[in-house]
This record gives structure tokens, C-alpha cells and sequence, in this order.
């Protein structure tokens, strides 16, 4: 590790003047690009809708006053093949055996999907069988599925995974990295799972703390028009249904079946836990609109000058919930922190870029769709890159701007994976900044935005923000703020534009991922993974099937 260290550090030291200078960010970019997206003219900017089109022409017209160059081979954007599926004529999702029938109504007390391009979903008596926290994981000696047979079962599983209450991120108190969440511990790995094993349905109990969200952002999310890609099979491959149920009505099902949820949760937290048969059965139905279409990544591009086939990479995600559960009346979801605080980033980034003048590699800056529906538009990029993902030197993704202020602190999102954390370090040192533990690591947040589907193909991505320590108040005004997004305004209504925001944090943040993007464009370095990093070996061979 030594060595690996004090390399970066040389070639840090060695790289261009240039890339020390700071940068010029532009507030007023910042500023009218967020209000411009965020406003009802776009309608959320849901994927596939009239507020997409208007997205997709006005970043064009950005990206190209920008200075940048269409990035696909002389056009601006990637076709991104969609499917569009919305449920229709719910029916109550009504449980037998046991005590007495329990019904749970859609949206209140449960919601559910398919990935399935069907017509219609219907589960007749499904049994439900209880498998704790959802886990095959082999290199870790743990199976929840351990000797059980769930082919057309519906499997009730917990949140997040078994190690989340531990006190302390990285405290080994089990297998799964103490509090921080694994990838085992999210939700689209336990549906993944669940259609492995052959299930039917797969429902996941919401419980607020371990989700890091309230049963809100769960309905706002999980109903309306769903997304996933068009892929040959119709994702015949999935489970019939997948959902979720509020805890409450968990608790309700469990003692329906004459079992206590709460020992049975902590029971799931051991090694050796075995599934639980509940002895009740599952029956519910819906129909299904779909339709294909097709929604759109957008990239530009900054040619290098020497090694123009080297790509450095900046990824937001322009798209938001579009129509979403009214609240005073409002039911426009429009997305003006998440995201188009981070797609004006973007711009504001390319603008920098230019101002500074051309860099050795090229840089790349791509607005991906569909991120809110399962990081699609990403996903699709990844898999059909346009720059190989081998020459692809590393990036930053920006999702959510720090609009409270400047900070004391910096949070890296998953820290512990990369080399990038190795450069970043010494241009906070440079603002008076130091790297703060991430707040919520049982939140999972380094499997929840864009940057995730080129990590797990190999390219290292920084995932970072402001901390909590605000310049102006301290910790304890910035947990009191970012609380109150938390509840009030994310991925609902509430989430628009203020004139009030303050976006010196903002500039203080993008100060570093320019810097970064930018020490990266005019070397010849090629960070890596750290060595106990899951994709580091992916990254090797990427790598070297390109030299």
C-alpha cells in the first residue's frame, strides 16, 4: 500500500500548474440550469414523456454553448431502449390461513410491481415463507435459502442487511462490514436473489431506519409508471411480483401466523438463521400497461490533445419521478435537488473546463436517464459504452448538490474502495477540509446512484459531498438539514427550486471533483481499486485487454 501511495503522490505533485488553478465555477450556471429543469414546464422530467424531449433539447443546447462536442460519434445522445410498465386494477392483497384472512390494501399498506412484460400479474395462494435478510453469499458462509425450495413462494425479506445496527462503520460485528451496507443489503440485490431462487413474489419489509426512508419516498417510487430495460426475454427471468409492505402490517402478517416478527428479525441476524414457513398464503392481482420506447443519455465530450482515446468521466442523472402523489395540491415531482442541481453540475463543469483550457485526455460528460427507476440509463451505458470502459481512466458522479452552505468536512460515499480518496485528500487539505466518516453508511449509498454501474465494471468512481460540519452552524445544523430533506422534500412534491439556497457548498464540492477530473486529464496516471475493493480484479483485466 506504501508504495502504491507514494506513487499517486508523485505523479500528483508532477502534474500540470494548470490543473492547481482554481477553477471557475459558475455560480449563475449552477443557479439557472437547477431553476430551468426544476421547473412545472418539464413536469418532473420523468423518462420517455414530453418533459423528457424538453430535457433532452435544452442540456444539447447547453452542452454545445458549453464548448463540448457531441460525444456518440458525432451525435449527442444514446438511445437507451425502454419499457414502460404500469399497474392497473390492483386488487387487495388478501393473506389466508392462520388466524383469520388480512387484507392489505395497495399504496397504504403494501405496493407491487413486476419486472415482467405481461398483461397481467395474478398470485393464487401463494405460500409465504419468511428468509430473513434475503442473503446467498457463499464467501461469507451465509444462506438464507439454505435447504429451501421457494419456486412459486412468495418470500417476505427484511431490509437492508444483518450487521446494520452496529454502532460503528467498519466494526467487523459480523460478516457484512459492520454498519456500512453491502450490496447484499439492497433492495435490488434481494429481488435479484429472490428471482434466482425461483420465487414468485419477493416482498420486502419497509422499516424507516435501515431503509434510510419513509414509507413516502416507497409509494412515490413504487407507483405510477415503472421502468426497466427492453430486453429480449421480457425479464421473464424475475419474479412474478415484487413489493413492499409497511412494518406495521409486516408485524399484522406475522401474528397472523402465530409468529413474533420482532424475535424472528433478530433471530435472521444470526449465522445459521433457517427460513420460516408461515404457514399463511399470498393471493393478489394487478394488470399491466406497457409500452416500449425509447429515452436518451446525453453526452459531450472535450477532446484531449495527446491521448484522446483516455477518457476522464463527470455522470449525473437528469431524470426525475415526473407526476407523483399530490401534497397542497402539487403533484409534480420536480426533482430540483435530485437531480438537476447535478446535471447543472454538468454544465457548469464543461463551461470550467473550457475556461481552462485543453486537457491531454479527453474529458467526457454524460446526463444519464432513468437513474430514479433502478440506474438504467447508466446500466445501458456501461454494458454499450462509448468510450471503452477500459480506457476510461476514472470519474466523479454528482448527484445532489450541497445547497446548505460551505462545510468543515467532506464525505466520500463507500469510502475505502478507491485511490481516487488518495487524491482527493490533499485538495481538501488545500481548502481546510478534512474527510469525514459517511453519516449514514447502513444507508447504501454507494449502490444507489450512477457511479455504481461503472464500478462494478471496473472503473474507479468518486461518489462524494459536503459533510455535516456546516462553516455556519456546526454538525447539528447540518443533520437538522439534511433531516429535513430527508423527510419533507425528498423524491416528493416539495423537492423545488429556492431562490434562498445557498450554493456556496456547492462550489466549494465541484471545486474538488474539477481538480480531481482535471489532475487525472493531464497525466498519465490510471488509479485503481484498493486491493480488498470487489471490483479491483474486474478493473485488471479491463485493463489489460486493452494493451
Amino acid at each position: 500500500m506504501r508504495s502504491i501511495l507514494c506513487s499517486l503522490a508523485a505523479l500528483i505533485v508532477a502534474a500540470p500548474v494548470l490543473a492547481q488553478t482554481a477553477p471557475q465555477i459558475s455560480m449563475e450556471t449552477l443557479k439557472s440550469v437547477t431553476q430551468e429543469l426544476s421547473s412545472d414546464r418539464y413536469e418532473g422530467r420523468a423518462p420517455t414523456t414530453a418533459g423528457e424531449k424538453k430535457t433532452i433539447d435544452y442540456l444539447v443546447k447547453r452542452f454545445a454553448a458549453a464548448g463540448l462536442k457531441p460525444g456518440n460519434k458525432g451525435q449527442w445522445t444514446q438511445d437507451v431502449p425502454m419499457v414502460e410498465i404500469t399497474a392497473s386494477d390492483v386488487s387487495p392483497f388478501i393473506v389466508t390461513g392462520g388466524t383469520a384472512p388480512v387484507t392489505f390494501n395497495y399504496r397504504t399498506d403494501i405496493v407491487a410491481g413486476t419486472y415482467r412484460v405481461v398483461p397481467k400479474i395474478a398470485l393464487k395462494n401463494s405460500d409465504l415463507v419468511f428468509v430473513g435478510y434475503g442473503i446467498n453469499a457463499p464467501e461469507k458462509g451465509w444462506n438464507d435459502y439454505a435447504g429451501l425450495d421457494v419456486k412459486g413462494k412468495t418470500v417476505v425479506i427484511l431490509v437492508n442487511d444483518p450487521d446494520w445496527q452496529t454502532k460503528e462503520a467498519g466494526v467487523q460485528a459480523g460478516p457484512f462490514e459492520g454498519r456500512a451496507m453491502t450490496y447484499y443489503g439492497r433492495w435490488t440485490y434481494k429481488f435479484e436473489e429472490a428471482a434466482r431462487q425461483g420465487a414468485a413474489g419477493a416482498i420486502i419489509v419497509h422499516d424507516t431506519e435501515p431503509a434510510a426512508y419513509g414509507w413516502s419516498v416507497v409509494q412515490s417510487s413504487w407507483t405510477g409508471a415503472q421502468y426497466g430495460l427492453d430486453v429480449p426475454n421480457n425479464h421473464m427471468d424475475q419474479s412474478e411480483m415484487v413489493g413492499w409492505i409497511q412494518l406495521g402490517k409486516a408485524k399484522e402478517l406475522f401474528a397472523a401466523a402465530g409468529k413474533n416478527f420482532d424475535q424472528l428479525s433478530a433471530a435472521a441476524k444470526q449465522k445459521g438463521f433457517r427460513a420460516v414457513p408461515l404457514g399463511l398464503k399470498l393471493s393478489g392481482s394487478f394488470s399491466n400497461d406497457f409500452k416500449r420506447s425509447v429515452s436518451r443519455n446525453v453526452i459531450g465530450v472535450l477532446p484531449g490533445t495527446q491521448a484522446s482515446d483516455e477518457v476522464v468521466l463527470y455522470s449525473a442523472h437528469w431524470d426525475h419521478l415526473g407526476r407523483c402523489d399530490a401534497v397542497d395540491g402539487d403533484d409534480i415531482c420536480n426533482g430540483a435537488a435530485d437531480n438537476a442541481t447535478g446535471t447543472a453540475a454538468l454544465v457548469a463543469m464543461a463551461e470550467a473546463y473550457r475556461a481552462a483550457g485543453p486537457t491531454r485526455r479527453s474529458v467526457a460528460f454524460v446526463a444519464v436517464t432513468a437513474e430514479e427507476s433502478g440506474l438504467l440509463g447508466s446500466q445501458y451505458y456501461a454494458a454499450n459504452p462509448v468510450f471503452p470502459l477500459g480506457k476510461t481512466v476514472g470519474g466523479v458522479n454528482m448527484d445532489v448538490l450541497n445547497l446548505i452552505g460551505p462545510t468543515k468536512d467532506f464525505e466520500i460515499v463507500g469510502a475505502g474502495k478507491s485511490e481516487l480518496e488518495d487524491m482527493v485528500r490533499p485538495l481538501l487539505a488545500a481548502q481546510g477540509r478534512r474527510v469525514s466518516p459517511e453519516a449514514t453508511p447502513e444507508s447504501g449509498g454507494y449502490y444507489r446512484s450512477d457511479h455504481f454501474s461503472f464500478a462494478k465494471l471496473g472503473v474507479p468512481m468518486l461518489s462524494a459531498g459536503s459533510g455535516e460540519d456546516l462553516v455556519n452552524g456546526g454538525v447539528l445544523a447540518g443533520k437538522a438539514a439534511a433531516k429535513d430533506y430527508n423527510v419533507n422534500r425528498y423524491h416528493g412534491p416539495k423537492d423545488e427550486y429556492d431562490p434562498n439556497w445557498n450554493w456556496d457548498g456547492a462550489v466549494q464540492d465541484l471545486t474538488i471533483y474539477y481538480q480531481l477530473g482535471r489532475k487525472l486529464a493531464d497525466s498519465d496516471m490510471w488509479p485503481n481499486w484498493y486491493p480488498t475493493a470487489e471490483f479491483k480484479a474486474i478493473r485488471d483485466k479491463s485493463r489489460q485487454e486493452v494493451k
